[in-house]
């Protein structure tokens, strides 16, 4: 036996050694075949009305509710980090039925949104449209009884795009799930004259329990049931597909999926079939669930989070939407 394995060793053919270029860590970054760039993050921020506030967040590590003025404070670290942009999710103070204060343009993310243009930083400005921050049954969209009326909300999701686009977004993000909402927000930008703003659409969005930390910050968790009615089944693969090419067709500019960690098949597929730029948003669950293993000393933060964007970048996405964008850019940084 001690021979048949020394004969073995010895007649393996010397082509097949691939871990000749794993031997140094020079070696391996020279043939490294997926870089994370900070350009390709993006950062989402939370505000609120105000001056001076800053709420924090218990489910999510490090990151608050920051009224307009801290939010710039935030966003000039990022840019000097050289993150590629924001995604911004307003808090309102008062919320009714329809949502009416997603629209308002001296709403929080609009006044945001106004402060960080004028300081003119390098970051590409996002703002999320949606309702379910803004209604007081927190759903997505207009209720008829307990029904979500997808076609009644859409006019909403316009008005909203148009009031960011306004107040200086360079891309609006739906991600109402409203059959026919990039259609409606590109019909609206456009009769206002936004036609340069784009549209990143939450094309892939699946019902998912990784959303927990996220409903807190936002205070957007529904009131009564939840929103797999509009919000894909998680195990549907071919649907996600022919969402993504629906909203590519109505005039998307980038196609998102969200869960990222769900759905890096998706993204596979999708990188084969469309030539837009893809994103992936590592939602709030995913962030949490890094943070508690990492307190607990299970894994390696740096080492876990720096992995998981290489998996997501690797399968597909041109644009990660992450929490960890400040502390990733950071890293990569010290590598450059």
């Amino acid at each position: 036996m001690r021979e048949l394995l020394t004969r073995s060793k010895v007649e393996l053919p010397g082509a097949e050694r691939p871990r000749r270029l794993r031997a140094s860590a020079a070696l391996r970054a020279l043939v490294r075949e997926t870089r994370v760039d900070p350009a390709q993050l993006i950062a989402p921020l939370f505000v609120v009305s105000g001056q001076g506030r800053r709420e924090e967040i218990a489910s999510l590590k490090g990151h608050a509710r920051l009224s307009p003025d801290r939010a710039l404070a935030e966003a000039e670290k990022l840019a000097k980090l050289g993150v590629g942009g924001l995604l911004l999710f307003g808090i309102p103070e008062a919320k009714d039925d329809r949502g009416e204060a997603a629209a308002d343009p001296n709403g929080p993310v609009a006044e945001t949104l106004r402060l960080l243009r004028r300081e003119g930083l390098p970051l590409a400005l996002a703002a999320d449209v949606c309702l379910c921050e803004y209604t007081t049954h927190g759903h997505c969209g207009i209720l008829d009884g307990e029904r979500v009326d997808n076609d009644a909300t859409l006019p909403l999701l316009a008005e909203a795009a148009v009031a960011y686009a306004q107040a200086g977004a360079d891309l609006v993000a739906p991600s109402a799930m409203m059959d026919g909402q990039v259609a409606a927000l590109r019909s609206g930008l456009d009769a206002a004259g936004h036609t340069e703003t784009a549209i990143m659409a939450y094309a892939s969005k699946h019902a998912s329990a990784f959303y927990g930390p996220f409903r807190e910050a936002a205070g957007s968790t529904p009131s009564f049931g939840d929103r797999k009615a509009y919000q894909m089944d998680s195990a549907n693969g071919r649907e996600a597909l022919r969402e993504m090419e629906l909203d590519a067709e109505e005039g998307a500019d980038i196609l998102m999926v969200k869960p990222a960690i769900t759905s890096l098949d998706l993204l596979a597929l999708a990188r084969q079939r469309f030539d837009l730029p893809l994103a992936a948003y590592q939602v709030s669950g995913e962030a949490a669930m890094i943070e508690a293993a990492a307190e607990r000393g299970w894994i390696d933060r740096r080492k876990v989070v720096q992995e998981s964007l290489t998996a997501i970048v690797r399968a597909g996405a041109t644009v990660v939407m992450t929490y960890f964008a400040a502390d990733a850019a950071s890293w990569l940084r010290e590598t450059i």
